[in-house]
């Protein structure tokens, strides 16, 4: 039998999803496959609406979709998922005209900076109305390697590891500023108010995660200068949820640094020890709020 000149199987790796086109002849006997028969990963994504004239099938879903993992490299990204034929079984259950198939689709991506940790912009300006052209601040989040030393190259944790996290803040010709970050969101979509949604860091500077059971998360002391920020927190996933991405936003902001702390900038982690709030700096009085929720929203 003569091959034909399109493949059974195309891939197109596109930037931020891929692109799956199935021959219907997929075996090149003949004898198309339904729709209905085709996957894709292994959370069973459907194709998109077929058109009967035509003579093939086509899957479109993000990157981190359909139950996809993902592989990194010193070099590369690389999104593993796997297209699945699954045939209606025959009306005469004694006799098999078909048998199921996978095929593995693989899409790379150079890694041609540091993709794990860019910095992260707030979605807010603070001192927007205040700080001269000249003074604007840099806000920056990053992931970090074991000694703090310099910014890790991988974004691939397993459970079990710790996440190290810098915030920074710089300025050209600003009164010196003391850094904190009100608020960090993880969730599985890179809409912060999606679902599902968990915040660690919470109410103005509560490392809320310390206190779950079996975690170590908490704010590293001292700090390395008053415009950084540094804290460990425990990985974790979604329950239920088969991708392999999280997506953290947070709100970064700054005080004077010759302000002392207050309940309105604070950096408060939850000490097993005492089962109290602890300040990294300041009185253990101003975490007070992190237990009763009721602390002020930062100006």
């Amino acid at each position: 039998r003569a091959l034909s000149p399109r493949p059974a199987v195309a891939v197109r790796c596109q930037e931020g999803q891929l692109a799956v086109t199935v021959r219907r002849d997929l075996f090149g006997t003949g004898r198309p496959v339904r729709a209905a028969e085709l996957s894709l990963g292994t959370a069973s994504c459907p194709p998109l609406s077929p058109n009967p004239a035509q003579d093939f099938v086509t899957f479109v879903a993000a990157l981190h979709e359909c139950g996809s993992t993902l592989q990194v490299t010193p070099d590369s990204l690389i999104y593993r998922t796997t297209l699945f034929y699954k045939p209606t079984p025959s009306s005469n259950p004694l006799i098999v005209r078909a048998t199921p198939a996978e095929v593995l689709i693989e899409c790379h991506y150079p890694r041609k900076s540091n993709v794990s940790s860019g910095a992260v912009h707030p979605t807010w300006a603070p001192f927007r109305s205040t700080v001269a052209a000249q003074e604007r601040l840099q806000f920056s989040l990053r992931l970090m390697d074991d000694d703090w030393s310099r910014e890790r190259l991988s974004n691939g944790f397993q459970l079990g590891d710790s996440l190290r996290f810098q915030a920074d803040v710089t300025s050209e010709g600003h009164v010196p500023l003391r850094l904190f970050v009100d608020q960090c969101v993880a969730t599985a979509t890179p809409d912060r108010s999606s679902s599902p949604r968990y915040a660690f860091i919470d109410l103005g500077g509560c490392l809320v995660d310390g206190r779950a059971e079996d975690t170590s998360s908490a704010f590293v002391s001292p700090r390395p200068r008053p415009e950084s920020l540094r804290f460990l927190v425990d990985a974790f996933k979604f329950a239920g949820d088969a991708g392999n991405l999280l997506y953290v936003s947070c709100h970064l902001r700054v005080s004077p640094a010759a302000q002392a702390p207050n309940p309105w900038n604070k950096a408060c982690s939850f000490s097993k020890a005492s089962g109290l709030w602890a300040p990294l700096e300041g009185t253990a009085a101003i975490c007070s709020c992190c237990d009763t929720g009721s602390c002020p929203s930062p100006g």
